[in-house]
């Protein structure tokens, strides 16, 4: 039995547009070998024991690129949503959407609802998905809920402040694995992902096989967390 496995991973699924231009395609199609290989990694982590998988799909940032992609991507998370519905009630994964979704379509948010309530009763793997997520605006967005429900400037520790995230009721980020190449955390869960352990590889998203996500569990089970402290002696 495995030992020492991430509660919590998130994931930063870069490379799709390189995969596509390298291969002389559109970039489309490397954001849809790249929703292709998403399956994979979920029913990997289902594999090892994780609690809590949360993909970085698509950012704030992302809006600005040129409409026909954001179209395109669209159109693709509607296909995904879809489609797995059915496979995550089956399999007792338990939905999830973190980000401001009121930017996303109509049609989309309604589809996030309803997946997300007729999932809530799931007991396995909790699977969410960044959407029209960035960081710094989800703690922004935080401080504006604490303001408008009057909470004085006493009432309002890390453990509170957390309750007024996205993540309210997760657990912390143990590791963050990104893909590509770069080596930066591109306003993904800022506040969840101080203390993680962070796994950077050259691969291309849609290259990332289930054995490299394995691999990245190796890696982080052979590191020593001590959130600041110190090893003990007996550790040395």
């Amino acid at each position: 039995m495995l030992t020492n496995i991430p509660r919590h991973v998130g994931v930063i699924m870069d490379g799709n547009g390189r995969w596509a231009q390298l291969r002389g395609l559109p970039r489309v199609e490397g954001h849809r070998k790249g929703a292709e290989r998403t399956k994979e990694l979920i029913k990997a982590a289902q594999e090892v024991g994780v609690d809590v998988l949360t993909l970085y799909a698509f950012s704030l940032e992302n809006w600005q690129r040129p409409d026909t992609e954001v179209s395109t991507l669209m159109e693709l998370l509607h296909l995904y949503l879809t489609k797995e519905l059915k496979e995550m009630i089956m399999e007792g994964i338990r939905f999830r959407v973190i980000g401001d979704r009121e930017k996303l379509p109509a049609v989309i948010q309604g589809i996030i609802a309803d997946i997300e309530e007729r999932t809530s009763s799931n007991e396995g793997l909790t699977l969410v998905t960044a959407l029209s997520y960035g960081g710094r605006d989800e703690i922004l967005r935080a401080v504006k809920k604490a303001l408008s429900e009057g909470l004085n400037p006493e009432d309002i520790d890390e453990e509170r402040f957390e309750t007024l995230l996205d993540t309210s009721g997760l657990p912390a980020v143990d590791l963050i694995i990104r893909t590509s190449g770069e080596k930066r955390l591109s306003n993904f869960l800022l506040w969840q992902g101080a203390y993680a352990e962070f796994y950077f590889t050259e691969t291309l998203w849609p290259d990332f096989t289930r054995e490299e996500f394995l691999c990245a569990i190796q890696d982080y089970q052979r590191r020593e967390r001590r959130f600041g402290g110190i090893m003990s002696p007996s550790e040395s």
